[in-house]
C-alpha cells in the first residue's frame, strides 16, 4: 500500500488529513503503520528479556491539575473471611498514564477522523472508541528521545516546567546522538522530565506549580510533516499533552475561534491535526525515567513495545497498559 507524503495529504479535502487513506470505514489512523511485518521485525529487539512497565499508578497525578478530574474511589469487600472483590468510582480514564482514542478530539472546522461529524459523535456513539485499538492491539519498535539528556550533552540548562518546544531539527539531532535510524511504524516515546518533577512535589507545592507549562513538540505544520513522513504509529511523552504547552505559536489556529466556556482550550494545538486530521495515537504521562536510565546505561535507544488498553467499547481514553521490553 502506497502511503500519501505529507505534502500530498496537504493537497486533499480537507487539507492536511489521511481521511480515506487507511479506508472509509478506518477507526486506527497511523496505528494501521503497525503492519504485521513490522511488528514481527521489531520482537527480535528482545535481548536481554528485562522489562519496564509504562504506566504510573492511576491515582499518581491526584489531584488532576487541570481541575476537570475528580480522585477514583476504591472499595474493597468481601463476602466471607476467604473472599475478596473490590469496585471503583470515578474513574477518569485519562486522569494518569493514558491513551486517547480518535474520539477524543475533533477540528472545529472539519470534525473529527475521517469525517465524523460532533452530532455523530454522541454519548451513545461507538466509533472512534479506544475499544479499536484493544482489539487490535498495539506493538512494534519503541524508539525513547531522551530531551532532559539531549540539553545535558550540549551543556545547555534544562528546566521541565519551562515551555521548550521541540521541532523536527531537534528531533533528528537527538535521534543522531543516541544512534537512532527510522525505519517507519515506530512508537516514540519522549520524554521530558515532567512527570518526575511533578510527582517529586508535595500536594501544597503540586498546587503552585504552573501546570500548563512543559516542554513538548511545536505546534508548527513541520512537525506535524516530520511525524506524518517517518510514518510514526504512535507519539507519547511523559508530560500532560505531548506538545509543548502553553501554545505560544502555533500554526493551527482556527479563525474567529472562541475560547470554550469551561475546559481546556484546545485552540492552535497540535492535538487536532494530529488526532482529527490524521487519526495520530497519542500517549501522555507515560512512566519514561526508569526506561530511559537503562537505556542511557546500555546505549540501546529502540526497544519492543506493547500497549493494550482497556476494552472499553466507545471509550475516549485508557491507561495505555504499555511495556517495553529490551
Amino acid at each position: 500500500m502506497r502511503i500519501p507524503s505529507y505534502d500530498e495529504l496537504l493537497q486533499r479535502t480537507p487539507s492536511g488529513s489521511s481521511w480515506g487513506v487507511f479506508g472509509p470505514g478506518d477507526e486506527l489512523g497511523t496505528a494501521n503503520f503497525l503492519t504485521a511485518e513490522r511488528v514481527s521485525a521489531a520482537s527480535r529487539l528482545i535481548r536481554t528479556g528485562r522489562r519496564f512497565g509504562l504506566d504510573h499508578p492511576v491515582t499518581a497525578f491526584e489531584p488532576y491539575p487541570t481541575g476537570t478530574r475528580r480522585a477514583l474511589r476504591h472499595e474493597v469487600f468481601s463476602n466471607n473471611e476467604w473472599h475478596r472483590d473490590d469496585w471503583v468510582d470515578s474513574f477518569y480514564l485519562q486522569s494518569s498514564s493514558q491513551i486517547d482514542a480518535l474520539r477524543h478530539i475533533g477540528h472545529p472546522e472539519h470534525g473529527f477522523y475521517n469525517g465524523l461529524s460532533s452530532a455523530e459523535n454522541s454519548p451513545e456513539s461507538v466509533a472512534l472508541g479506544v475499544h479499536a485499538y484493544a482489539e487490535s492491539g498495539l506493538a512494534g519498535r519503541g524508539v525513547l528521545l531522551d530531551l532532559p539528556r539531549y540539553f545535558a550533552r550540549h551543556g545547555l540548562p534544562y528546566d521541565p516546567t519551562a515551555t521548550i518546544a521541540v521541532g523536527p531539527e531537534m528531533l533528528d539531532e537527538m535521534a543522531a546522538e543516541q544512534g537512532v535510524e527510522w525505519e517507519g511504524g515506530e512508537l516514540l516515546l519522549l520524554r521530558t522530565g515532567w512527570a518526575e518533577q511533578y510527582l517529586g512535589q508535595t500536594e501544597a507545592e503540586r498546587a503552585r506549580i504552573p501546570w500548563r507549562r512543559s516542554p513538548g513538540l511545536a505546534q508548527r505544520e513541520e512537525v506535524v510533516r516530520w511525524l506524518w513522513d517517518h510514518q510514526i504509529a504512535l507519539v507519547a511523552a511523559d508530560n500532560l499533552a505531548v506538545e509543548a504547552d502553553p501554545v505560544l505559536e502555533s500554526d493551527f489556529r482556527s479563525p474567529g475561534e472562541r475560547p470554550p466556556e469551561r475546559g481546556v482550550d484546545h485552540s492552535g494545538m497540535l492535538h487536532r491535526p494530529l488526532i482529527a486530521l490524521l487519526g495520530m495515537a497519542l500517549g501522555e504521562l507515560w512512566r519514561l525515567d526508569e526506561l530511559a536510565a537503562a537505556c542511557a546505561a546500555d546505549g540501546v535507544w529502540e526497544f519492543f513495545v506493547t500497549c493494550k488498553p482497556l476494552h472499553l467499547i466507545g471509550g475516549v481514553g485508557s491507561p495505555p497498559n504499555a511495556i517495553a521490553i529490551k
